[in-house]
């Protein structure tokens, strides 16, 4: 008797975890100290090229017809203006599959992203670099992909290349994959180690807000501050944050490394993508959490590309996710 998703949570590992490989050999050949002190971001480019036509390779291999709704597409690798990012993308990308690709088959992997996405049927969405200051600084990124079937996320896997697999031991084993299928629970393993063992995650069982700690953006640009000081205050959280970039925040609230994780908007405009959340939300809500924009209403990936019907994000465990949810409202009181 075959288990629901088996076959596509086994393609959707391999997917990552050959994703994530690419992201590192990138990192070990071509970021350096001058491109970091120049903040050249050539290298991410590079590595979610090469990131996205392995996956995307992966994907055609296994499920050739499933869409795909991805970040990047082919454009800037065309012509000759394209030509030296183009052999960067193709090389590095070959670093980490078993049969050679060409560039024809590069370029064709990667606008298989193209899908407009929607409320029936099933695809894919994938970030092949979520946070991409945190890879170039060499700390936390993602390579996240998840599967949404009618609208709804069935299935997440995120590959966290530089997560200490235990928090208490930051300076220990790094590497962790994250992921989750629909009503089957939430697995952590050691990345790419080839005699892994899936443990569960569960969040934290933390019951008062003023025990719990944020996980919060490094970057600013990506969270409001002041609004998150606002919240903790109301909340009586005196924690010191966990500051991470990428959805390694939703894989550190879901093993219980902190409590919360907002996502506030940063102005009235701003929507966001579905790659940058899908994974994430069905990690967490299989770990025994909830998640929800900052109204309280549940995220709507039926809507295309984009998270249009929603505004932010909140994360928490069940314990507590209700009183973090009115104290966003409170805070942002009809802002959005």
């Amino acid at each position: 008797m075959s288990v629901y998703l088996e076959k596509e949570r086994a393609v959707a590992i391999e997917a990552v975890e050959s994703a994530s490989r690419v992201c590192e050999a990138v990192f070990k050949r071509l970021v350096t100290d001058e491109t970091l002190t120049k903040k050249d971001k050539s290298p991410v480019t590079v590595a979610d090229f090469s990131a996205q036509a392995v996956v995307n390779n992966i994907l055609e291999k296994y499920f050739p017809n499933d869409p795909i709704v991805g970040e990047e597409d082919s454009k800037d690798l065309l012509g000759e203006e394209g030509r030296v990012l183009r052999e960067k993308v193709v090389e590095l990308t070959n670093t980490a599959v078993n049969t050679p690709m060409s560039t024809e088959e590069v370029l064709k992997a990667i606008d298989r992203g193209q899908y407009a996405g929607g409320s029936t049927g099933r695809h894919w969405t994938l970030d092949p670099i979520d946070g991409t200051k945190g890879f170039l600084r060499g700390e936390q990124f993602a390579v996240c992909l998840a599967l949404i079937i009618d609208g709804k996320v069935r299935l997440g896997v995120v590959g966290c290349p530089n997560l200490p697999y235990d928090m208490s031991q930051p300076e220990g084993e790094k590497g962790v994959l994250a992921v989750a299928v629909e009503k089957q629970g939430a697995f952590q393993r050691k990345l790419n180690v080839k005699d892994f063992i899936e443990t569960p995650i569960f969040v934290s069982i933390v019951e008062d807000s003023c025990n719990a700690s944020f996980c919060e953006s490094v970057e600013a640009g990506h969270a409001n501050h002041g609004d998150s000081a606002k919240i903790a205050e109301l909340l009586g959280i005196t924690k010191q944050s966990v500051r991470m970039d990428s959805q390694c925040k939703y894989v550190a609230v879901a093993r219980g490394d902190a409590d919360i994780y907002l996502r506030l908007p940063v102005d009235s405009k701003y929507v966001e993508k579905i790659w940058d959340h899908a994974a994430g939300n069905i990690i967490i809500q299989e770990a025994g959490g909830q998640v929800s924009d900052v109204n309280g209403e549940p995220l709507d990936f039926s809507q295309g590309r984009t998270l249009s019907a929603n505004k932010g994000v909140i994360a928490a465990n069940a314990n507590i996710f209700g009183t973090v949810v009115e104290a966003v409202k409170a805070t942002l009181s009809n802002k959005f």
